[in-house]
């Protein structure tokens, strides 16, 4: 499949800007913050896009920033021993990621990459844990992340295990519509053919034949520029027997 390609003449750090308030409004965990921890938080925040195929975390960079998806579509992928990429999730927006590495204060095992223009969020590490010593709701907040994410990463090793395309594809598409990770999404999620192939392994057309197939079975909805779940739990069991 065809690599993404990548430019960023400038870093990412000195692209960075203050997040303007229609941005803060988009980041659901700050509401939840007692008023003086808002505003600690609010004050670190950072934003900045990152253009197709650009790297936000390398694989062996120490995490400095938690990160979190405003617009746009990311990438969470490695390469095997043997030098093969695999892709684990995609975050769309209102999915932030990172914790457990921001919490063990590693360096990344995975990289993060932009499919598409996407506009990112981060506090620093320093914050990160200022709010974990502090702040019960972000705490919940954070506990509640690890143990979907774990749940999702489980449901990725099946995925992958799969031989079935039209299986491949539904239940990858169902876990970007997760309402606890990724409540931005809401029932439609704007992505191409293309970018749905870079997240699954599979070829636009192959993907395209599956969708087509979802569709027909009243799973999904193909729309101008997006896909719309219409029954959320079939597309979670596409394929299993029973």
């Amino acid at each position: 499949m065809q690599e993404l390609l990548v430019s960023s003449p400038i870093p990412l750090r000195a692209r960075a800007r203050v997040p303007e308030a229609a941005e803060l409004a988009g980041i659901g965990w700050l509401a939840n913050l007692q008023d003086e921890d808002r505003a600690r938080a609010i004050a670190d925040l950072q934003v900045v896009t990152v253009n197709p195929g650009e790297l936000l975390c390398r694989v062996g960079k120490p995490a400095t920033y938690w990160f979190g998806v405003i617009d746009g579509l990311l990438k969470m992928s490695n390469d095997t021993a043997m030098g093969v990429p695999i892709t684990f999730t995609g975050v769309p927006p209102g999915g932030w990621f990172g914790e457990g590495t921001v919490i063990k204060r590693e360096v990344y095992r995975y990289n993060i990459q932009a499919l598409r223009t996407s506009l990112v969020a981060g506090i620093s590490v320093e914050t990160f844990h200022w709010l974990l010593d502090r702040s019960i709701p972000f705490n919940r907040f954070v506990m509640q992340q690890l143990n979907e994410r774990l749940g999702q990463f489980i449901g990725a090793r099946e995925i992958d295990r799969m031989n079935d395309p039209d299986a491949r594809v539904a239940r990858s598409l169902a876990a970007l519509f997760h309402p606890v990770l990724y409540p931005g999404v809401g029932t439609l999620l704007r992505i191409t053919q293309q970018e749905l192939g870079y997240l699954v392994g599979l070829s636009r057309q192959r993907v395209n034949e599956a969708l087509h197939s979802l569709q027909t079975a009243g799973t999904i909805g193909i729309e101008y520029g997006g896909l719309r779940v219409l029954d959320l739990e079939q597309l979670r069991h596409h394929g299993k027997a029973g």
